[in-house]
């Protein structure tokens, strides 16, 4: 069947759009492998396990970094969820009409706000706070625990988790608003037909058909916890160093890019900067792709 001019004209522009997209990204991986070869030839393998970050003496590892962009954002996840679902929950199912559209707007304004105010409000206003009146309390009730020893300062991979998880939570929140809004009415009014509770109909058959748009939701909000930079650095502490307590410092892959690459003055040190994005580029990839196959399997189940 012939198409039209227009039909042609928008099926070759639709093409050269999408491929646009793969020649950034294909641009994109080139430029960081090019910028990280001085890098990956010095140390190989070894940069992912090293510990050691001394650029004096030219010795550089990812260790560190990795550990605290992935830990970060699991604590970031951890909090958010069940505060995001519970939101979500609210606003689809439980909120009159007359509040749902002003508190919708307020959860997606704070989505809309720079991560500089956040990384500003978490530095005079919740370090302080946690330094005084939560770390002590958890430090003197489950100080044996390794999670809560150390010295209670304030700034460090808590604070660091928190205000990702505060970051977060207007995005999980309101994609799952928007899927538990997709579920039929007819559905709904079924389960009530039969007798149900509404707290059986959102168990029983909202969460059951929302599950891949969830997952979906949740992955998006941890890709945004592993890429944010200002915020996190103001509040973690940036220290490269790993510790199993959550009130020492810390630091992720974007925070040491962001505080150093302005003063990396030798061509060893520029191209272990890059490739430490390399591997952000790559953990963030994994994890879409995770949430990809997530996604297919379960719609495949439904």
């Amino acid at each position: 069947m012939k198409l039209a001019t227009g039909d042609r004209t928008i099926r070759f522009l639709s093409t050269v759009f999408a491929s646009m997209i793969l020649l950034l990204i294909a641009v994109i991986v080139y430029e960081l492998f090019k910028g990280s070869e001085l890098s990956i030839g010095r140390f190989g393998l070894k940069f992912l396990v090293t510990t050691t970050w001394d650029p004096v003496n030219e010795v550089f590892g990812a260790l560190p970094f990795i550990f605290g962009t992935i830990v970060s954002s699991v604590i970031a996840l951890i909090i958010a969820l069940p505060i995001s679902i519970g939101i979500a929950v609210f606003l689809s199912e439980l909120a009159p009409q007359a509040i749902r559209p002003s508190v919708s707007l307020m959860i997606e304004l704070l989505a809309a706000i720079p991560s500089i105010i956040y990384g500003l409000w978490g530095l005079f206003v919740m370090v302080p706070f946690l330094q005084m009146y939560v770390e002590p309390v958890l430090s003197r009730y489950f100080g044996s625990i390794p999670l809560f020893g150390g010295v209670p300062i304030g700034v460090g991979m808590l604070a660091g988790g928190i205000i990702l998880s505060i970051m977060i939570i207007p995005t999980i929140a309101s994609i799952s608003r928007d899927i538990f809004n997709t579920v039929p009415m007819l559905y709904k009014e079924a389960g009530f037909a039969l007798g149900m509770t509404r707290w059986e109909v959102i168990s029983k058959i909202v969460f059951p058909h929302s599950r891949s748009g969830l997952t979906g939701a949740v992955m998006l909000g941890f890709g945004r916890a592993l890429g944010e930079t200002m915020a996190v650095t103001m509040v973690i502490g940036n220290a490269p160093s790993i510790s199993a307590s959550l009130f020492a410092p810390s630091y992720t892959i974007a925070s040491v890019i962001a505080n150093e690459f302005t003063e990396a003055t030798t061509k060893l040190y520029v191209s272990s900067l890059i490739e430490l994005a390399l591997i952000l580029f790559a953990i963030s990839m994994v994890f879409n792709a995770v949430a990809r196959l997530l996604v297919s399997r379960e719609r495949i189940v439904q």
